[in-house]
């Protein structure tokens, strides 16, 4: 067969081993089959040990269907993740490192808030208990960022004066750049530049809370769009699938100037981290589809918010995330409005009135009388839109 041949080519003369697009694609094939199969095993175990989810009583249609459905998706999307990662990565990377201890920090947290659910038949974590987990990442990311000077960028631009092609002058430092989603060819933002020149040594006072507050609010949004069949695995493929396709082209020095990134030495690792997330959220999918045969917990829900923030922090696209996590901003925003006015509304009247007919805003429309299913395809397509806008604003 010719395809051994190739193979053996492509190994022998280091193809695969020293292209991060190879690698990243195998690992994402084998993240799909490792999640695709130790989903199907852990559903037949659950069904024979009568392990699942206890539902809360919301009042929605199908609800009660849903109990007793397996829980455990989560860690397996995390295992899913993490094997092709340390097989095909490079685990001396700093990036690996830190999107590694984001993911395993945040699926602990999880899965205590799972297993005291199912346990002990509670609530979970207390709210604040979950946030002091989150804030506790976002410390470590932020003061990494901050103070590890391998942690850099390159300020390019074109020497025309060459004989022969124009070439890339880059110089390498280490700073607080980003870049931000605007129409035009500078679209880069320095948190330094906040402060007076003798105080930019303090821009780490600006820079960690806002580490801090990106990692709580996604890694939350994440966590309440989890409510219906498919919706945050979705989502969260699609967002996977455009932080992807950012930080390949981050890593190369001639496709991040002629689209206008910053480009971040060492960052192409990440593409074998994010397409292994992404391989094992569609295998997760396969079966977390309407009607779900499992859900994913909190330990999934947390993890994939916490992992998105990392990513995008990491390749400096944190600012994108107002657009690019929209639907996760959307479903955060209804429930704090949603808790806001009937309070304010009941300290004025002295009686509690809601704006939506429950929140967050999926549980609304589902009270409207549409199906979860017309729920997801729809939200769906939002994020398909606003992943195609982040696009365009960054490389226009």
């Amino acid at each position: 067969m010719i395809i051994f041949p190739i193979f053996k080519y492509l190994i022998s003369n280091s193809i695969i081993i020293n292209s991060v697009f190879y690698r990243s694609v195998i690992a994402f094939i084998l993240s799909i089959c490792i999640s695709f199969f130790t989903n199907k095993k852990i559903i037949l175990w659950n069904k024979k040990k009568s392990i699942g989810e206890r539902v809360r009583n919301l009042g929605l249609k199908e609800q009660k269907e849903k109990e007793g459905t397996p829980t455990m998706g989560g860690l397996i999307i995390i295992i899913s993740a993490l094997i092709p990662t340390m097989v095909f990565s490079r685990l001396n990377n700093l990036y690996i490192l830190i999107l590694i201890i984001t993911t395993l920090w945040m699926g602990v947290l999880g899965f205590i808030d799972d297993y005291i659910k199912i346990k002990y038949h509670k609530n979970g974590l207390s709210f604040m208990g979950k946030i002091l987990g989150q804030i506790i990442l976002g410390i470590f990311i932020g003061v990494f960022m901050s103070f590890n000077k391998k942690i850099t960028t390159f300020n390019q631009k074109i020497d025309y004066c060459s004989k022969k092609y124009p070439s890339l002058l880059v110089s390498e430092e280490h700073n607080f750049k980003t870049n931000i989603p605007i129409f035009s060819h500078i679209n880069e933002f320095d948190y330094a530049n906040i402060f007076k020149k003798k105080w930019k040594k303090y821009t780490w006072i600006i820079f960690v809370p806002i580490v801090i507050i990106i990692i709580t609010f996604i890694s939350n949004g994440a966590n309440i769009t989890d409510g219906i069949d498919g919706l945050t695995a979705g989502v969260s493929s699609i967002i996977f699938a455009t932080l992807s396709l950012f930080s390949l082209i981050s890593s190369s020095k001639i496709y991040s100037y002629f689209f206008h990134f910053l480009y971040i030495p060492n960052i192409g690792e990440i593409t074998i981290f994010s397409f292994s997330f992404l391989g094992s959220l569609i295998g997760f999918l396969w079966y977390n589809a309407y009607p779900a045969q499992i859900f994913m917990g909190d330990c999934g829900s947390l993890t994939i918010g916490g992992v998105i923030a990392a990513i995008s922090i990491l390749i400096r696209k944190e600012l994108i995330l107002p657009i690019l996590c929209g639907i996760f901003f959307i479903e955060n925003f209804s429930v704090i409005i949603q808790v806001l006015y009937f309070k304010f509304y009941k300290i004025k009247y002295g009686i509690g009135k809601r704006i939506f007919l429950m929140a967050p805003l999926h549980h609304h429309f589902q009270k409207l009388g549409y199906h979860e299913s017309k729920i997801v395809y729809r939200f769906l397509i939002i994020q398909m839109m606003l992943s195609m806008i982040v696009v365009i604003l960054l490389i226009t």
